[in-house]
């Protein structure tokens, strides 16, 4: 049985690797298609262009994983079955989950892969896909969004209409200090500015209102040195930053986010839930794809690919929504990222009843 174990993880790698391949070239070519006039006018150099090509493969990977690896599965399997190889398995007294385990183990290797790469090659390609672009397909857009709010600490918040990323300097700047609903101060400013070598924001033309029980203190000023939780780079932060961070990073930023009290730390932890879950899809997947294609049918294994990709597609959708869900505040957002997981794992089990003995 050994040797029908190198057999099967083999094969099942061979093809998982030529399926995505294939997947990754065609979507690079219509996406090279799509974008190629916009290269021309933005005079974008070649040798950027194959370098986002290639970060964009890489990311293309980690999204396809699921359908490559169903696929993948069922192929290898159904033609076993079309070649009654597995009646013969089955027959000679192996167990169904004994002939799993190569399936399951080839999956394992290919999570593990995925992991690696989620936690650190992928969130390099995405920064490499983020910067190109903001470099040369979204040219001419503004330094930053005008409006920023940011929650400096459990109890502040700062506002700015607007913040300029070449000079360090941001415009009608506000911090509030809130507890409670209550109001307790509000620090104001016509314009900020980073000191580079102090390390610390000064404010000019500075007005300071302070509200306590016997009343409330007014104070101006023209200029006050005052440190913050924050940092230029904190308002040059892509909207995808939580995929850009390798899986050490991430969790730094965790610890960050929630020592100032930030609102939107919630996308960086559901980002790391994602990345620990999204290994074991391979391996649930695979156990699906084996059941579904292990009897042999008539029509020949089209229809299991077909109903492959019907799945892979399923899983993929049910997995946005479920990461949608667990962004917009559910309750048990590591739950939430984990349902597909749940739900497919559950309908293995249920399928596995139907496996041919």
């Amino acid at each position: 049985m050994k040797i029908l174990d190198k057999l099967i993880i083999k094969d099942f790698l061979k093809t998982y690797f030529f399926v995505v391949l294939m997947l990754i070239l065609i979507v690079l070519v219509l996406d090279f298609t799509e974008k190629n006039d916009t290269y021309i006018r933005n005079d974008v150099p070649s040798r950027e262009i194959f370098k986002y090509m290639g970060n964009y493969g890489l990311y293309l990977n980690n999204l396809l994983t699921p359908i490559t690896v169903f696929i993948s599965v069922i192929f290898i399997t159904s033609k076993m079955a079309g070649r009654t190889e597995i009646i013969a398995i089955l027959s000679s007294g192996v167990s169904f989950p004994r002939m799993l385990r190569p399936f399951i183990f080839a999956a394992a290797m290919i999570g593990g892969v995925s992991f690696l790469m989620n936690g650190w090659v992928l969130p390099v390609a995405t920064a490499g896909v983020t910067k190109f672009r903001l470099t040369y397909l979204d040219k001419g857009s503004a330094s930053t969004e005008p409006n920023i709010h940011i929650k400096v600490g459990p109890d502040s918040y700062a506002y700015l209409s607007r913040f300029y990323k070449t000079g360090y300097t941001g415009y009608q700047f506000t911090l509030e200090t809130i507890r409670d609903g209550e109001l307790l101060a509000k620090l104001s400013s016509d314009r900020i500015e980073w000191d580079t070598a102090k390390n610390v924001w000064t404010l000019r033309n500075w007005r300071l209102r302070e509200l306590n029980e016997r009343g409330e203190t007014y104070t101006v000023g023209e200029n006050l040195d005052t440190t913050l939780s924050i940092t230029p780079e904190d308002f040059d932060l892509p909207k995808n930053h939580h995929e850009t961070l390798k899986l050490p990073e991430l969790s730094q930023q965790i610890r960050i986010l929630e020592d100032r009290g930030a609102d939107n730390v919630s996308f960086y932890k559901i980002e790391r839930y994602v990345r620990f879950m999204s290994p074991f899809a391979a391996m649930i997947l695979t156990f699906i794809g084996v059941i579904m294609s292990a009897r042999k049918t008539r029509g020949g294994s089209g229809f299991q690919i077909a109903m492959g990709f019907l799945l892979a597609f399923v899983y993929i959708i049910l997995f946005l929504l479920s990461r949608t869900f667990a962004e917009n505040g559910a309750e048990y957002p590591i739950l939430a990222v984990w349902l597909p997981n749940i739900v497919f794992a559950v309908t293995g089990l249920l399928l596995y009843k139907t496996v041919p003995r």
